[in-house]
């Protein structure tokens, strides 16, 4: 019997792949690679990652072409060695270049007539037309949802009645410059850029659900220098605000309070550092150099405030941490105002990114903001390593996802009514008619 079921699941086939994905995300910290398979069933399965230290990065732009090039060609060849196979494009994750967020509602008359499938594409080019860069690049431009008559959530509004057809277009801009200077960076990798996403939207598609997109949540993505504050309703991104703050302006304050390293004030802070305090925390003694430091190190100067064994109570450890997270949870809370996210409007807080893998962190920012804060990960995936389950590779996994659902932009539209206009140079039009007719009809 034992055989026979060994036999049968030797011949049982192996799912074939119809696509794969590449995608880069570019940190300050760490610049991550992963490819995603796509069966011919449609399931998605994860076949590589890889990442390394990041070089040539600071706060979400490049800062030496030459450094950020080597790190982003050897986290792909770390992900492509783990796959046992090689991509030749990637999709890019942008956190930094100054995103801006914006919403276009344009409206068409239908006159009470039958909606066909040619007043949506008309609708969608006086939408596309109405795009207003303002000498900025535009990432996304994508239709959310349609209204008839102003009723809004209406996702397909094909062969309906209705005197006024709308839709609400999401915008996404960003300056010019530095996204050039990223899509450069993954050229010189001998990379093809197949888009660059903005980040809280990619980090959107892992960690929140539809009803949670759709009913209004906050997503805060903590990075290493800069931290993202994006609000979602009906649907779509409504807001977004950039904090030029993040994990490792904690990890700074650390080193600074202690006299120490920066990588030894980011070892303390990841494996014994806490946003809560508790009462043993006065007891207990943690060594400044771990065991894999050499003896140079070892034998360094003694860390501020440290005993005679170079040690430092794990209570100041954490004051110093929730300090500096106090300050960066305080700017969070005035984005989130300044966006109208607070009082009784406000819905659950989502915080992702590398910064929020600190120890106790959403109830520090639950009892900080007054709101419910919950930690978002990447959904499961299959092949994913365990290692990459956490909120720091959420992104990720996200723009994998990203990649294989591969949303409608109005920016691709061919037009039998108007001659097609790009908006932000060799970001403006990628795609061909076809492609957009087929994403039409699968996805509306």
């Amino acid at each position: 019997m034992a055989t026979a079921k060994t036999a049968s699941k030797q011949a049982a086939p192996k799912a074939r792949l119809a696509k794969i994905f590449g995608a880069v995300n570019v940190g300050s910290f760490r610049i991550s690679a992963m490819i995603m398979g796509e069966t011919e069933t449609g399931d998605l399965m994860v076949l590589g990652s890889g990442h390394r230290a990041s070089q040539g990065i600071k706060r979400g732009y490049v800062t030496d072409m030459k450094a950020a090039t080597y790190a982003i060609r050897d986290a792909v060849e770390r992900a492509e060695k783990n796959a046992g196979t090689s991509v030749q494009s990637v999709w890019i994750a942008c956190a930094g270049a100054g995103l801006k967020s914006r919403v276009s509602k344009v409206e068409i008359e239908i006159g009470g007539r039958r909606i066909e499938e040619e007043d949506i594409e008309h609708l969608l080019i006086e939408a596309r037309d109405m795009i207003e860069p303002d000498g900025r690049t535009v990432l996304h431009a994508q239709p959310a949802h349609y209204t008839l008559d102003g009723a809004h959530g209406v996702a397909n509004p094909r062969g309906l009645h209705a005197e006024r057809l709308g839709v609400d277009v999401h915008v996404m801009l960003a300056d010019g410059a530095p996204v050039r200077n990223l899509m450069e960076a993954v050229q010189n990798a001998h990379l093809e850029v197949e888009a660059v996403v903005a980040a809280p939207l990619a980090s959107g598609y892992a960690c929140l659900s539809p009803e949670e997109r759709e009913l209004g949540v906050a997503l805060v993505e903590i990075g290493s220098d800069v931290t993202n504050v994006s609000v979602f309703a009906g649907g779509m991104l409504l807001g977004l605000r950039a904090i030029q703050m993040g994990s490792g302006d904690i990890t700074d304050a650390v080193a600074s309070a202690f006299g120490i390293r920066r990588f030894q004030a980011e070892r303390l802070k990841c494996v014994s550092g806490s946003a809560i305090a508790s009462p043993s925390d006065h007891r207990e003694m943690i060594p400044v150099y771990g065991p894999n430091d050499s003896a140079a190190e070892a034998s360094g100067p003694q860390a501020r405030g440290a005993d005679d064994k170079n040690r430092i109570a794990r209570a100041e450890l954490i004051s110093v941490i929730t300090q500096a997270q106090a300050q960066l949870t305080g700017e969070i809370g005035r984005c989130l105002k300044g966006m109208g996210f607070s009082g009784t409007s406000a819905g659950q807080v989502v915080l992702t990114g590398g910064g929020a893998e600190l120890a106790g962190l959403a109830e520090f920012t639950q009892s900080a903001l007054a709101m419910p804060v919950r930690i978002g990960r990447a959904p499961t995936l299959k092949g994913l390593p365990e290692a990459h389950a956490n909120p720091g590779f959420a992104g990720l996994a996200g723009l994998c996802l990203y990649a294989a659902e591969d949303p409608v932009d109005i920016r691709s539209i061919g037009s039998r009514y108007t001659s097609h206009k790009d908006f932000g140079g060799s970001l403006g039009s990628t795609f061909a008619i076809g492609r957009w007719l087929r994403a039409v009809r699968e996805y509306f």
